[in-house]
């Protein structure tokens, strides 16, 4: 009898450091506070009276029939689905853009140039999908867009991915790009006048890790920084992660499982799988000092799961004095700016990153700047 109790003692204990640790992972610092809507001076919503678009629906129509050949695969299966779909992207469209490979200090890269783009105006973009997919030709619709809408040499970095590679590694390379693009453009080396940072999803986290990070460096920061559906909190404690299950076309069905295992174990299966704790600033941009950040322009759908992780981002943000602002459209898939030229609300976002991109260089003109 004293053996068993003995035994369930220590299954106890096990039990509650394995539980007290999840929770110490996944500490962030009282982050409720920054639940809920963004001040009125800090965020637009655009919605449409009558709804997403007929454009906007024939996409979510074709993410949903993809569902039944996901429904069925393994962590393995769906990580090869998620690259399929993700390279087939932008295949067999037309672009007019001019796509040039580079190797930034020995991470691969391509410049992506616009007619007419500006050898110093340069964008440092990371591509999303979820750290182990994507690539720079994948998500060509996006980078051609972007190198159109601001007239801008945008360098779209091959950073390497999960589980071939450690998080960090990732990580390092867009440190690395970041540093090579201070000094050299697409004609050759030299500074540039002007300095952005982008990327979504997955490498919307990694802009706002890097754009913490140039501050914390003492780098020359960039003049602004665009965040589209961005992760900044990879403890997954955003209040929009179960709520928005159901009404995320596209993560729900990917992350869906996962969200029904508890917090903490998802806390010990982030550092098994990442050898980083999810509350380490450069996992969590979200858990990081957020004041003095360069202007920063975050986009969002209110229907997808990662709602909450972008409003909590711009409110400690603003809470810290940093100029940064959230715009959010209701009911459209995540990272629905990949599908410019085909749904009206992706180009209506790719214009008011002009627009924002804009404002920020007329402060900068303006005398009364700085």
């Amino acid at each position: 009898g004293m053996a068993m109790i003995w035994v369930l003692g220590v299954l106890l204990g096990l039990c509650v450091i394995v539980i007290a640790g999840g929770m110490m992972l996944r500490a962030g610092g009282g982050l409720s506070r920054f639940e809920g809507d963004v001040d009125p001076q800090g965020w637009e919503s655009f919605g449409n009276p009558d709804g997403p678009s007929p454009e906007h629906r024939a996409v979510e129509i074709s993410i949903k029939s993809m569902r039944p050949e996901i429904e069925g695969l393994s962590h393995g299966g769906m990580m090869q689905f998620a690259r399929k779909f993700m390279a087939d992207v932008s295949r067999g469209k037309e672009f007019d853009c001019e796509f040039v490979p580079v190797e930034a200090n020995g991470v691969p890269c391509e410049w992506v140039l616009a007619p007419g783009a500006d050898p110093d105006r340069r964008v440092l973009y990371l591509h999303g999908g979820a750290f182990f997919a994507g690539s720079p030709e994948g998500h060509r619709t996006a980078t051609s867009h972007f190198s159109r809408a601001i007239k801008a040499s945008v360098l779209s970095v091959d950073y390497r991915l999960i589980p071939e590679n450690q998080r960090r590694e990732g990580i390092e390379d867009c440190k690395t790009a970041y540093r090579w693009i201070l000094g050299n453009g697409p004609q050759g080396e030299g500074a540039p006048e002007h300095l952005f940072v982008g990327g979504d999803s997955a490498g919307g986290n990694l802009s706002l890790v890097i754009s913490n990070w140039t501050r914390d460096e003492g780098l020359r920061k960039p003049d602004a920084v665009v965040a589209l559906s961005p992760l900044t909190d990879s403890t997954y404690s955003a209040p929009s992660l179960d709520s928005n299950m159901e009404t995320d076309t596209m993560l729900g069905p990917l992350f869906g499982k996962l969200a029904k295992v508890p917090r903490f174990l998802l806390a010990w299966l982030y550092l098994y799988e990442n050898r980083i704790k999810p509350n380490n600033p450069q996992v969590s941009p979200l858990m990081a000092d957020l004041s003095d950040l360069p202007p920063t322009l975050v986009q969002v759908s209110e229907s997808e799961m990662l709602y909450d992780d972008a409003r909590r981002f711009v409110n400690k943000a603003r809470a810290a004095g940093s100029p940064v602002r959230l715009q959010s459209w209701p009911g459209l898939v995540h990272v629905w700016q990949w599908y410019c030229s085909e749904v009206p609300e992706a180009d209506d976002a790719w214009d008011k990153v002009s627009e924002f991109i804009e404002s920020v260089e007329r402060q900068e003109r303006s005398p009364t700047s700085g």
